[in-house]
């Protein structure tokens, strides 16, 4: 038997892809002059917002992408509104710090044609850890806190289209659900891929409600399930396919391996700071949704079409 060798991929996209990469980093930034920078009156009692959603994004996403204290977004946003002459008041840090905790993110995304096939995976980032060695050593409140970011990616786009934020206590399995509900109801949805800690019935029943194809490898020792639902029929199945053709004939026939691309989504979680500033959960909610929509915002503007040639 010949030895076995990686396969080769090529970019057919290079000259887009790297005018994309190249705009990435443009500091060119546009404020349209119609946006609705001042909030519209809730109709309720009380004093009324004086900034809109959108406002307050635009400075929380300018905050998180060039890793700005929040005083510093107001002065950075003030002389960029200057600039491109529009005289808008910008709201103070305190705003920004108290709208940041009841914010509605909008997370963009263009879609692909044709059934979704969804990418899942999860990862932890600190959240709360400086001095460490310190309270270690010596003793002190600091102590290691982490979040976790579980993540729902559209295979052809690479764009989130789920996301979720819990703490480090809570497992992955419980948050598929959850994942699958952002997804729209009309939405077709072709298959959802994740690795084996999602390999429960409620999981499976999840996925076999919206009518698509779980690819999840089962456990080493599985066993066959007794109930008889679409969920388990189709992980009995998987459990029989894995035994007879393998574990890596069966992940390379059902295309486990496009699992990586949700892993290197994550990567770039990662890269816009590895860990969070906001200290209290709402706000770090808010915090990674727009670091969401910051790489979606990416993506649009272009992603590598690769093929493989040997």
């Amino acid at each position: 038997m010949s030895s076995w060798s990686p396969t080769t991929y090529k970019t057919r996209n290079w000259a887009e892809y790297n005018l994309s990469l190249k705009q990435r980093g443009s500091l060119s930034i546009w404020f349209d002059p119609g946006m609705a920078w001042e909030a519209v009156p809730s109709g309720r009692r009380g004093r009324q917002p004086t900034y809109s959603d959108a406002a307050i994004q635009a400075c929380l996403t300018l905050k998180v992408l060039f890793g700005l204290p929040l005083r510093q977004t107001t002065g950075f946003v003030a002389s960029l509104l200057e600039l491109v002459g529009l005289h808008w008041s910008v709201p103070d840090f305190s705003t920004l710090c108290r709208r940041q905790r009841t914010l509605s993110v909008a997370i963009p995304y263009k879609g692909s044609a044709g059934p979704l096939h969804l990418l899942i995976d999860s990862t932890g980032i600190k959240a709360e850890g400086e001095g460490e060695w310190n309270a270690r050593k010596h003793g002190g409140p600091k102590r290691r806190l982490w979040r976790k970011i579980h993540i729902g990616i559209d295979e052809e786009t690479l764009e989130i289209r789920a996301i979720e934020v819990t703490s480090s206590s809570i497992g992955d399995a419980p948050m598929l659900p959850d994942l699958l509900s952002q997804i729209a109801p009309d939405q077709e949805l072709g298959s959802v891929t994740a690795d084996g800690a999602y390999d429960t019935c409620k999981c499976h029943d999840a996925i076999a409600g919206r009518n698509a194809h779980a690819v999840i490898p089962p456990r080493k020792n599985a066993k066959l399930w007794k109930p008889d639902t679409p969920g388990a029929r189709a992980r009995n199945e998987a459990v029989r396919s894995s035994k007879y053709l393998g574990r890596a004939l069966w992940r390379n026939l059902t295309g486990y391996h496009r699992r990586s691309r949700v892993e290197t989504k994550m990567h770039c979680v990662k890269l816009l700071g590895q860990r969070l500033s906001a200290r209290d959960f709402d706000r770090q909610v808010a915090e990674i949704q727009i670091r969401a929509a910051i790489l979606n915002g990416f993506t649009a503007l272009g992603i590598p079409r690769t093929e493989a040639i040997g």
